[in-house]
């Protein structure tokens, strides 16, 4: 490739990525949120062990909507990351490496991870 042939800008939002892709990604970003929803949950779990009084507040903070929230996101990263690693630990010993049950297997962690978040949903917010 010559130089004249390049891209000057490289739109992120028009690339086009295939199911395996979106996966690794989705992979990334919920491991990225994971690690940062720890502090949170390490302090709520804290809190509800010292008292009575300290588990009452977590209850009432868990019925705040920003709190719903957050949980939700982290149950879809949950969800989205223990599937994705499944599967990804699946092709690391060669299974589902070609093309079709690489797709098949993407799509199959974006239903598991669907299915799994309204369950989730459900629970958080009723």
């Amino acid at each position: 490739m010559n130089k004249n042939q390049r891209p000057v800008f490289l739109n992120l939002t028009k690339i086009r990525l295939p199911v395996t892709g979106m996966v690794s990604i989705f992979h990334r970003l919920s491991g990225l949120l994971l690690a940062t929803c720890i502090p949170l949950l390490i302090y709520l779990f804290d809190l509800s062990l010292r008292s009575p009084q300290g588990f009452a507040e977590v209850q009432q903070l868990l019925q705040s909507p920003l709190l719903k929230l957050v949980l939700t996101v982290g149950a879809w990263a949950l969800s989205h990351h223990l599937i994705a690693g499944i599967r990804f630990l699946l092709i690391d010993i060669d299974i589902g490496i070609l093309k079709t049950s690489a797709r098949r297997s993407a799509w199959i962690t974006h239903a598991l991870t669907a299915l799994i978040l309204s369950i989730a949903i459900v629970v958080i917010w009723l």
